[in-house]
């Protein structure tokens, strides 16, 4: 081709990408697409395939799962000569660079309408680029790391009084040049936010050091990866791709109770990271001394570090979460609603973001309908039916009496004994959390004022954060209750 055909060409395709970039933005939102797809930059065009250089692996994953059928449908119908589009991993000096990058540039014009090869070693020529990695749409490959959300970073995490150690905990990881804790341990129930500070650590890390080789992933996907590695004899690799890392992340490490093997290939690759100086961040419903079905000796690996949980969220957490959540929907949420919502709705934070969005989409949707607790209701009202009819004041009464082998009678009597006090108070906690109840209601069910139910609330709340048998205590109660 004419040096100036190439040109005439090259600033053809420009144009287009940057036309293809504002529609995937209006599409997508902004932090998505800053995300995701404004760090990558255009190769060449040659012979109907179309060049995209992506900065990392993982990225170009994500990408080719989410996006790409969007981008080769938008960019046929401005330009049907293109046919194929290759995301090309580029490992360069600085991996999250945006615009047009001029080395991958170069590189791709050696190589622009030649087969994809699985990967390009290049000469001192291209200093800059180490490696070149191809994956044509439809190819996905598989990544050892799962994607991050890009919702799930720190300045979008609420934080409170029950998750506010765990969040400095998590903070002073990914921030640290050296490795402050080593595990760092973070355990909580279902949906109080722990995937949310993992993903976070993760995407600050990669923000400080974009070299490190950071990989996050379920403790059921490093299971599936041990028994494929076994079954095609191939155990070299997978200790190979797990001890080579800077930062490991499991998630949800209670799922290997019970499978041994799996066990012990964790523990040997735990001391291996340890020993090398590699950090290593867990995830579980429990504490490490609570996990069923794990080895004493990896039980003891997992809690020599630092141990950080997220206890369950009280009433202004939530008022503060869904204030948060609304921010980001672009949605004026009222405050009677997020304070009506976070009464309601008390167990899981992922139950209460997903009240949240019915409502700002019926509002959205039907324009004239304003967002109150009226509307709230009536949308949301099969899921407070159920959330209404899952716990009475009776059951939690009945609940913690047996826990605490003590009789309903003496919960409701007058005696001041802390065998009995303790017990009540934590009765009125629990059903000022998970009823909808009023104070009022409350106060009658134990024949107390609603004051006497304020103070119970208020004194169980500022002992969970120093009481660990409390907070297990409360913690077995809920699970017994919502069961």
């Amino acid at each position: 081709m004419p040096r100036d055909s190439m040109l005439n060409n090259e600033d053809t395709v420009l144009n287009e990408w940057g036309q293809i970039c504002n529609q995937l933005k209006d599409e997508v939102g902004e932090k998505a697409f800053d995300s995701w797809l404004k760090p990558l930059s255009i190769g060449t065009f040659a012979n109907g395939i179309m060049n995209i250089c992506v900065p990392t692996r993982f990225m170009r994953n994500w990408v080719i799962t989410n996006y790409s059928d969007r981008i080769h449908k938008i960019w046929e119908k401005k330009n049907p000569a293109i046919k194929t589009i290759n995301f090309v991993v580029q490992a360069s000096e600085d991996p999250m660079f945006i615009g047009h990058n001029s080395s991958c540039r170069s590189l791709l014009k050696k190589i622009a309408g030649s087969p994809a090869p699985q990967s390009v070693h290049l000469d001192e020529d291209t200093a800059l680029v180490n490696d070149v990695e191809y994956s044509t749409i439809g190819d996905h490959g598989e990544s050892l790391s799962v994607p991050l959300n890009p919702q799930y970073t720190f300045d979008n995490f609420v934080v409170g009084k029950t998750n506010e150690f765990a969040y400095a905990a998590a903070r002073k990881v990914a921030e640290s040049d050296n490795i402050p804790f080593n595990p760092l341990f973070l355990y909580s129930g279902v949906g109080l936010g722990k995937t949310h500070l993992m993903h976070a650590i993760a995407w600050r890390i990669k923000q400080r050091n974009p070299h490190k080789n950071i990989v996050y992933l379920s403790a059921e996907k490093f299971m599936y990866k041990f028994v494929r590695a076994l079954r095609y004899k191939d155990t070299a690799a997978f200790k190979e791709q797990f001890r080579s890392v800077d930062v490991l992340m499991v998630d949800d490490v209670q799922f290997m109770g019970g499978k041994d093997s799996t066990q012990e290939e964790f523990f040997y690759t735990f001391n291996s990271l340890i020993e090398e100086g590699r950090q290593i961040i867990i995830s579980a419903d429990k504490s490490p001394s609570d996990l069923e079905g794990i080895e004493a000796r990896l039980r003891s690996r997992l809690g020599c570090g630092l141990v950080a949980d997220i206890h369950p969220t009280d009433f202004e957490l939530r008022v503060g979460i869904l204030q948060e959540k609304a921010k980001q929907l672009n949605c004026d949420l009222p405050l009677q609603v997020a304070e009506f919502l976070a009464q309601k709705i008390t167990t899981n934070i992922r139950e209460l973001e997903g009240a949240l969005r019915r409502v700002v989409a019926h509002a959205q949707l039907l324009p004239g309908k304003e967002i109150s607790v009226e509307t709230t209701q009536d949308i949301l009202k099969d899921m407070l039916r159920s959330y209404d009819r899952r716990t009475t004041i009776d059951e939690i009464q009945k609940k913690v009496a047996e826990y605490f082998n003590i009789s309903v009678k003496e919960m409701q009597s007058s005696r001041r004994a802390r065998t009995v006090a303790r017990p009540r108070q934590i009765a009125m906690y629990l059903a000022k959390q998970l009823t909808s109840r009023s104070l009022p209601e409350i106060g009658r069910k134990f024949d107390r004022d609603h004051t006497t139910v304020m103070h119970a609330v208020r004194k169980i709340e500022e002992l969970l954060t120093e009481d660990k048998s409390l907070i297990e205590s409360i913690n077995n109660l809920r699970r017994s209750l919502e069961s």
